[in-house]
């Protein structure tokens, strides 16, 4: 068996919300390890939005999530949790979507006055009577494919230790890696459960960075590293690790091509806009007619000068709202 795994983010440019980074990681037949994953599921998955009812859309995130409207997260819901179903999961809250791939974000949660005992009820616009069929018939099309989703998991960045890494690493793109490595550790892993097949691991590219060499062998120490490609577009290494092989890759639009990259997007994105959803309820609490923001610039700014008196008020440190860069 061999393993492929795709990472990505969301979140990496507001001025307010968490940083979300996830993977996800799904092990196939070592023939297989090339094949188009959509085609592999089909009709159980879509690359497009699809009227078939049982096919759940699994795509890049802003393919699939189009903000406005009540029921705007519904697709996006639905193909996250449609995945977990087809594993066995079926969690009733965002606290119990954590547990199983965010846990490190349940232990800072409450760090923060808005998430401190926040909760949210999932799903939150998905048909909860849909997902259990959509997930079953996911689930055998990847056993009949012979897919199987290894692992997955998410890094959630809140704002607090946002602004605390980049006063350090005095870099965006050097606080995005070191996000990236930890997932690349838990990976690590994870990659060989069903044995020692060639795994490939695709990430989106960090900040218009081209050379990941140096960076990897500090993270990956003991390993040995062989630069396949260095471009305008793609950055490729092949990693040994004893018996075993990793081929990484780091590039550009890779959610079109590669399923699991298309996946992390979503997750990702879910996560972050659940974690909106309660920064928004928590200000509006004290602050009338305030409107939601999804955290960009410009309406983050907006945000933030509506509810400057509140924080004054409620002394909220500033640090742990807006992010400093």
């Amino acid at each position: 068996m061999s393993v492929v795994a795709g990472i990505d983010e969301a979140g990496y440019g507001p001025l307010l919300g968490p940083l979300v980074v996830s993977t996800a990681a799904i092990a196939l037949p070592a023939s297989q390890i090339s094949a188009d994953m959509w085609e592999l599921l089909a009709p159980a998955v879509a690359k497009r939005r699809s009227r078939r009812k049982q096919a759940v859309h699994i795509a890049d995130s802003k393919k699939v999530f189009t903000r406005g409207g009540d029921n705007a997260l519904a697709p996006l819901e639905r193909g996250v949790l449609t995945m977990l179903a087809a594993r066995g999961v079926r969690p009733a809250s965002l606290r119990g979507l954590l547990k199983v791939v965010a846990p490190g974000a349940l232990e800072h949660m409450d760090e923060y006055p808005w998430y401190a005992g926040a909760d949210l009820p999932l799903p939150r616009c998905a048909d909860e009577t849909v997902v259990p069929h959509t997930g079953n018939a996911l689930g055998v099309a990847m056993k009949d494919a012979g897919l199987a989703l290894s692992a997955m998991r998410s890094e959630v960045v809140f704002v607090g230790e946002y602004n605390r890494t980049v006063a350090a690493t005095q870099n965006k793109s050097v606080t995005l890696f070191d996000v990236n490595s930890r997932l690349l550790y838990y990976l690590w892993g994870k990659l060989w459960k069903e044995g020692d097949g060639l795994a490939r691991i695709y990430a989106d590219r960090l900040g218009g960075r081209k050379r990941y060499l140096g960076p990897l062998q500090r993270v990956l120490a003991g390993c040995s590293f062989k630069v396949l490609e260095e471009s305008d577009t793609l950055s490729g290494y092949r990693i040994t690790d004893g018996p075993r092989t990793v081929e990484l890759f780091y590039g550009v639009e890779f959610d079109r091509h590669h399923l699991t990259v298309a996946f992390a997007s979503m997750v990702s994105k879910y996560l972050r806009e659940l974690f909106m959803e309660i920064i928004n309820a928590w200000w509006a609490r004290h602050v009338p007619d305030l409107a939601p923001t999804a955290g960009y610039y410009t309406d983050g700014k907006r945000f933030l000068e509506q509810i400057a008196p509140a924080i004054e008020a409620l002394g909220v440190d500033i640090s742990l709202i807006q992010r400093s860069r």
